[in-house]
């Protein structure tokens, strides 16, 4: 049986850092009011002329280097974003060129904050039925583009990067499973508003994220429970079979609720939200990265993902490094 291993990482933040402290300049909040609430301290915003494309590209290049691999090697690149350089060619069109990269597949998957999950799964199929041997999946944002920096009930919560991995088929048991669910039903209690598909005047008025926070926190925590439940049935494991939890980093609040359904301690959960904030689809590829580099995540252990966004959407991998 066909495998997908992940054979390399990669990551890039933006230079410019914004703090709690620069955010009680801007809006009517406090650092220790979104510590309490978030554990956010601070987060990456991307430069003036800084796109998605430019960070996704830096993150796969490392990716492509930790996985020892070139632009020949790689048959397929799925790229993961809600904030792409254009609505059309893809993001990861534009990335394929940049790369070097010729002839392959190359497409873009919308999935908000669960959109890594959602390219990950997908180009594990790829793999798994031998329609690619070699994949780049990467997440990328630019949320800061996207924020109403006057409501302070969303510009503390988000920040720019991107992270990637390569994906290679192999005999090796790798990815375990990957899950994806999602209900629109609950459009309006997360979503930016304006659509070119309505009309095209609308654009620019007010394309903001709108967030009914205390909601889609209950919505989240309950979710997240049940596809951890749902991941360890489909792979016939138990909690104490998780090494490492690399959830979608969106709230501590949110990381700490997964953490106790597991069973697992919090020093077995990557955490990166404080520095990065929440940088949607790249959160997760960004601290697996960070974890993978650091050298607490290591070869043999079991690792599990997990996301939740708009959508809703949501979902799960569990992977053996």
């Amino acid at each position: 049986m066909t495998h997908a291993c992940i054979a390399g990482t990669g990551s890039y933040l933006p230079e410019k850092i914004l703090t709690n402290a620069d955010l009680e300049r801007m809006v009517q909040t406090s650092d220790q009011w979104i510590q309490e609430r978030t554990g956010i301290r601070g987060r990456h915003i991307a430069g003036d002329n800084e796109t998605t494309s430019d960070m996704a590209v830096i993150a796969a290049r490392s990716a492509m280097q930790a996985a020892k691999v070139g632009s020949n090697d790689i048959d397929l690149v799925v790229l993961a974003t809600t904030t792409p350089d254009k609505i059309f060619p893809s993001t990861a069109c534009l990335v394929q060129a940049r790369l070097d990269i010729h002839g392959c597949a190359a497409f873009d998957i919308q999935a908000a904050c669960s959109g890594f999950i959602y390219a990950l799964g997908t180009a594990n199929n790829f793999i798994r039925s031998g329609a690619a041997q070699c994949a780049l999946v990467i997440g990328a944002e630019v949320m800061s583009r996207i924020i109403d920096w006057t409501d302070r009930g969303t510009c503390i919560l988000f920040g720019d990067g991107a992270g990637a991995v390569v994906l290679k088929a192999s005999d090796k048991p790798g990815i375990y499973s990957t899950h994806m669910h999602a209900d629109g039903a609950y459009e309006e209690l997360l979503h930016v508003s304006p659509s070119i598909a309505r009309h095209s005047e609308a654009l620019g008025r007010d394309p903001f994220i709108k967030m009914q926070g205390s909601e889609v926190f209950k919505m989240a925590v309950q979710t997240l429970g049940r596809i951890v439940d749902e991941t360890l049935e489909h792979s016939n494991r138990a909690k104490s079979d998780i090494d490492w939890l690399v959830p979608h980093q969106a709230n501590t609040r949110i990381i700490s609720a997964t953490a106790k359904k597991l069973e697992i301690s919090m020093d077995n959960v990557v955490l990166t939200v404080g520095e990065h904030g929440n940088t949607s689809a790249a959160s997760i590829p960004l601290a697996f990265d960070v974890a993978v580099r650091d050298g607490r995540i290591k070869e043999g252990q079991i690792v599990l993902m997990e996301a939740f966004g708009g959508g809703f959407t949501w979902g799960s991998a569990l992977l053996k490094m």
